[in-house]
């Protein structure tokens, strides 16, 4: 009677476990709000230096996750600064609105240990830098301008509870530097900005 109780237990339990694993399997959707910093490589071209003042931000982001290593990320960010032009023939600063928009692959790898799951991405998107006419910081004729960037980076997602986790993650963009549709600012040059950032996400 007492194997029989015994082996009806552990089914039970193996049947438990087993729902569990697959109620995981399940949470492919996840929301991410995260405040972050913007750090941008001072460049030089065309006789023009350039310098973009450090910021900080938003970022917000939808990621499916299409298997247990594989994901699929949607993320927009939002940043103000001002790009200092030096030119031959004097100073010009430019104060901009930065949308960020971005597609990335993402990689999950193994936990090395049981509440941190770390990983890393890569994928394309775009900046829109928007002039904010804000005296002191605009150059007639500067205008609203896109660029095309390309992102990467890692992050680590720390478990807090089945469905929320906290996340440090850091994101370098590629791009070439906005001329905001002025060739006296067009310094032809490829630059990086840094992007750290630490926030919440959602899962379920």
């Amino acid at each position: 009677m007492r194997s029989k109780v015994s082996t009806a237990t552990l089914l039970a339990g193996l049947l438990l476990l087993a729902s569990q694993a697959v109620a995981q399997d399940e949470v492919r959707h996840e929301f991410n709000v995260q405040g972050t910093g913007l750090f941008t490589k001072d460049s030089q071209g065309n006789g023009i230096t350039q310098h973009s003042t450090n910021t900080g931000g938003l970022l917000v982001g939808y990621r499916y996750h299409l298997t247990r290593w594989l994901a699929a990320d949607a993320s927009y960010g939002y940043g103000r600064n001002t790009q200092q032009n030096l030119t031959s023939v004097g100073s010009f600063d430019v104060q901009s609105n930065i949308h960020q928009a971005t597609g990335a692959f993402v990689l999950t790898f193994p936990r090395p240990v049981a509440k941190i799951q770390p990983f890393a991405l890569a994928g394309v998107g775009a900046l829109v830098f928007d002039p904010t006419l804000n005296a002191g910081s605009f150059v007639s004729g500067a205008g609203r301008q896109s660029r095309p960037a390309f992102v990467y980076g890692g992050g680590l997602d720390y478990k807090l509870t089945n469905h929320i986790f906290l996340r440090t993650e850091y994101r370098g963009l590629v791009y070439n530097r906005p001329d905001f549709g002025l060739s006296s600012l067009n310094s032809d040059v490829t630059t990086h900005t840094a992007q750290p950032s630490a926030g919440l996400v959602f899962r379920f």
